[in-house]
């Protein structure tokens, strides 16, 4: 329960902090663009089941494998993708934590 909730709190209150900090004068956009990271969990739909709490996610479903991750990491470098590869990344930090391997 507690790993759970670990879980979502950083997918909502990581970007929430990182744009409180750093994108004061446009926070809520900053965390809009951010939190539209959460837009990768669409490839859970193409799991069976869709919903597994005991699964880890990186490197399971395609949009969180390390090749998309290379990615994510890519789009940190232009200006105008930087808050949504941000946004990316905090995702898969998130769900790292329901994987046994770290």
């Amino acid at each position: 329960m507690l790993q759970t909730s670990v879980h979502y709190g950083c997918h909502i209150f990581i970007p929430l902090l990182v744009a409180l900090i750093w994108y004061k004068s446009h926070w809520k956009l900053a965390f809009l663009i951010m939190f539209s990271g959460m837009l990768i969990d669409l490839d859970h739909l193409l799991a069976n089941p869709i919903f597994d709490p005991n699964r880890c996610s990186i490197n399971f479903h395609p949009l969180h494998s390390y090749y998309a991750l290379v990615l994510y990491l890519i789009l940190l470098f232009p200006k105008k993708t930087r808050l949504f590869g941000l946004g990316l990344i905090i995702h898969i930090i998130a769900d790292v934590v329901d994987c046994s391997f770290m």
